[in-house]
């Protein structure tokens, strides 16, 4: 069974299916990248929550950043949020994002129960 919460016209912004939570991509405004980034992180929190998840059961994120010049900014906030022992699988990339004052887009896929 598919289940899919906050559906738009657009996007869902999650999709449950066979134990994995598939969050929609997110996006914060800011003025610096880590601004940027501890917003998304707040938005996947609770998006995870609302999925019956956690941090700690995250499997896989991607990140796109629109400038690699901004890859140590990015790790300074990541590394400080990502519990311990839980770190996904990661991949990280520049792409030109879908406005020009956005920094950083973060795509999550996490295990729930």
């Amino acid at each position: 069974m598919i289940e899919r919460i906050e559906t738009g016209e657009r996007s869902s912004k999650i999709v449950k299916h066979n134990g994995v939570a598939y969050l929609t991509g997110q996006v914060a405004e800011g003025e610096t990248v880590q601004e940027q980034v501890r917003l998304c992180l707040e938005k996947i929190d609770a998006l995870l929550e609302k999925a019956g998840s956690s941090r700690e059961n995250m499997l896989r994120v991607t990140i796109w950043l629109a400038d690699m010049k901004d890859f140590a900014g990015l790790n300074e906030v990541w590394n400080a949020w990502v519990p311990t022992g839980h770190a996904p699988a990661r991949a990280c990339g520049e792409a030109k994002l879908a406005r020009p004052e956005l920094k950083v887009e973060f795509i999550v896929d996490a295990a729930y129960d």
